[in-house]
């Protein structure tokens, strides 16, 4: 398992539908997470895929997913088993299959070299998972070492996993990549690169996967398209690999389809019958055979002799003479030196620190020189408390540029956070967060520019910092830009915003021209985050009065809004055509000091005085409204049943043309808001300009402010 990140999917400890309790991240990839996690009821160790939240969302990519879960039908050990699909309390979706455990061949590739007999024994068994899987119809499409998982290390267990792209063939089947390319090109047949894949298709990988394995590198697939393509039509280079393993890639990764390994089940028929053999049987028939030749040519049986005498009497004449001054002066010590082992691939693996834990390195270096030059540069990018495990002397160096390209890699990466370098001979993997998205695009040119340089194939997985985004940094974003009233963070996490988080921001505006220049202006600032933008269109008469209004919450006022025929509430505060609104203000009964006042900011320039106006000039709180449940209730416009009755009071009724949006405001304050009475109805200019004035000049008067727009629609 890998260290989680703030941003993880889900966290260690978390239950998933009471059954499934999280242990860890398994590895990440572009559009999820894969943990380790354990059912509580039957006590299996299980995998889960989960989708991030961008994606669980949309309908291919769930598709997708049941494409997968549908595996389940296919019963065969040497392909993982898919159990469930199921979608989390928080909703993202996510598959249950076996976990198992072992290295990757890929895993296995970074340390050694596999033995020829080791991959027919897995030729044999990913041919068996294959054919179950092409027996239901399903053309895997991604074979590569990364995708066959050696179960406790076993050859004899290779299993199959992450069906995540594979195609169904049957009729009117589809899958979220279509027809376009599907796969890995170093891996892929040439028939892929037109969009095309049959089971055949996934022989041709196996066939690359097994030259891969035995030559500890990855193929090189070209740098162009154009180069990819030509060769995609060239035999695989089995240079150098012994029989009968070449022959078996060769029948598998021919670029002819029609000359090429049938069916999994031939696969399966043929490598069985080498596999049953007897060990061993071969190099003796080789044996008998070069005997025979000789014999043929007139020359005597080889003897087996032992080359430790003449060794011992070259020792005794060279220290005889001018030897031994050479022996004392240590000049002699590189002869007497065991060999440095043979390595493939030459790696080289760095990780930053994490937490308590220092910063690590093992790697690979040809001489001294090479690895206190590897040591140096891993410890100007981890720091002085950084841990060399270990670096190792081997031969096998791709080549004089190699250690010079690793130390490079280091500066390369300066700037990274939790990052991690992984070098396998010519191609390097390099992984971390970077502080923001100006320094992401530094790093990423000076990596690319690295990569070129050496002569490195390069996989980049940079994600946008930072780690941990203040909320303060965020709103100094937002500060500068209201154009109608604060622009706020909804429900932002005290501690800030973790990778992978939400980011919501509300507020209001005379157009939409805002939201467009807050999504520019956070770009380069969220990083890594999704960005929610959730602005109300205001009138401009609205907006000059919601610039002056005070930053408060709404505290212990608040507005409701119903139906004057009905008497029901109105949640959404919009009204059609010939509707009858009713307003009140309430706050709650144990408020018994504080002054009220009432107005509506209306769509023709005008602000109307509701609370306290020429009928009822009473401000003080406790001599407004009824109570009831204990809560004050101050109706402020009225039923027109209610207006008939007593003709002080003010009602209203949406009529045609008269469509649009207005605000009501209640302001609680502590002595009178403004210094004189305001008429019934003033301009908007006039009311603001009064309003921001009474502020300045009697702060900490508001003690409870809250506002609300009502609609009208056609």
């Amino acid at each position: 398992m890998i260290a989680p990140l703030p941003g993880d999917i889900f966290r260690a400890g978390q239950i998933l539908n009471n059954t499934y309790e999280i242990e860890g991240v398994l590895g990440r990839g572009g559009t999820g997470e894969v943990y380790r996690a354990r059912n509580l009821i039957s006590g299996r160790i299980v995998a889960i895929k989960a989708l991030n939240a961008q994606f669980s969302g949309q309908e291919g990519y769930i598709a997708l997913m049941r494409r997968e879960e549908q595996m389940r039908d296919i019963r065969d050990d040497a392909v993982v088993r898919y159990t469930e699909c199921s979608r989390s309390d928080q909703g993202h979706v996510f598959l249950v299959m076996d976990y198992i455990d072992g290295p990757s061949i890929a895993d296995v590739m970074l340390r050694r070299r596999m033995e020829a007999r080791e991959l027919m024994i897995v030729a044999h068994r990913v041919a068996e998972g294959l054919m179950a899987a092409h027996g239901h119809g399903i053309v895997h499409r991604d074979l590569s070492p990364d995708n066959v998982i050696l179960r406790d290390g076993s050859p004899e267990k290779a299993t199959i996993i992450d069906f995540g792209i594979a195609k169904d063939t049957g009729a009117g089947a589809r899958t979220i990549v279509g027809n376009d390319f599907a796969g890995k090109y170093e891996y892929a047949a040439p028939e892929q690169m037109d969009g095309k894949a049959e089971p055949r298709s996934d022989l041709y990988a196996l066939g690359a996967l097994l030259l891969a394995a035995w030559k500890g590198q990855v193929p090189f697939a070209g740098m162009t398209p154009g180069e990819m393509i030509r060769r995609k039509s060239e035999p695989l280079d089995t240079a150098g690999v012994p029989e009968p393993l070449k022959g078996l890639i060769d029948w598998l990764s021919d670029p002819v389809l029609a000359r090429r390994a049938p069916s999994a089940a031939a696969v399966v028929e043929q490598v069985g019958r080498v596999l049953k053999g007897p060990a061993g049987k071969a190099g003796a028939e080789r044996e008998r055979a070069e005997t025979v030749a000789r014999s043929v040519r007139g020359q005597a049986p080889a003897k087996k002799r032992s080359g430790a005498g003449l060794l011992v009497v070259l020792l005794l004449l060279l220290l005889g003479g001018a030897g031994g001054g050479a022996w004392y002066a240590g000049l002699l010590d590189d002869f007497m030196k065991p060999p440095l082992p043979q390595v493939t691939p030459f790696a080289l693996v760095a990780t930053a620190a994490d937490g308590p834990s220092p910063a690590r390195l093992t790697a690979h270096a040809p001489d001294e020189a090479g690895a206190m030059a590897i040591r140096t540069g891993f410890a100007t990018l981890a720091g002085t408390e950084a841990q060399a495990d270990a670096v190792t002397l081997a031969q096998g160096v791709p080549g004089p540029g190699w250690v010079p390209g690793a130390v490079a890699v280091f500066a390369a990466a300066s700037g990274l956070e939790d990052w991690r370098i992984s070098i396998s001979d010519m191609t390097a993997r390099v992984s971390g967060i970077t502080p923001n998205a100006a320094s992401a695009r530094a790093i990423a040119g000076r990596l690319d520019d690295w990569a070129e340089a050496n002569g490195f194939a390069l996989i980049q997985d940079l994600r946008i910092g930072p780690k941990v985004l203040p909320v303060a940094t965020v709103q100094s974003v937002l500060d500068g830009r209201e154009t109608c009233g604060r622009l706020v963070q909804a429900d932002p996490p005290a501690d800030g915003y973790p990778l992978g988080a939400t980011i919501a921001i509300t507020g209001h505006a005379p157009d939409q021209a805002l939201s467009a220049d807050l999504q520019l202006a956070l770009r380069d600032v969220v990083g890594d985050r999704a960005l929610r933008i959730d602005l109300v269109t205001l009138n401009e008469d609205l907006c000059e009065v919601r610039r002056v209004l005070p930053d408060l919450s709404s505290n212990a006022v608040s507005i409701w809004m119903g139906k004057g025929e009905t008497g029901e509430p109105n949640l959404t505060g919009i009204y059609g055509a010939g509707e009858n609104p009713v307003v009140e203000v309430l706050v709650p009964e144990s408020v018994t000091e504080g002054r009220l006042w009432v107005m509506v900011v209306d769509n023709t320039n005008m602000v109307f005085n509701l609370v306290p106006n020429a009928s009822f000039p009473e401000t003080e709180i406790t001599s407004l409204g009824t109570v009831a449940n204990g809560m004050r209730r101050v109706r402020v416009l009225f039923s027109l049943d209610e207006a008939t009755l007593d003709k002080r009071l003010i009602a209203m009724k949406v009529n045609d043309g008269e469509f649009g949006k207005s605000e009501f405001l209640a302001f609680l304050t502590k002595d009178d808001l403004f210094s004189t009475r305001r008429p019934r109805d003033e301009s908007v200019t006039s009311f603001a300009e009064a309003l921001a004035i009474a502020q300045e000049a009697n702060p900490g008067n508001i003690l409870g402010f809250a506002s609300r727009i009502l609609e009208s629609r056609p």
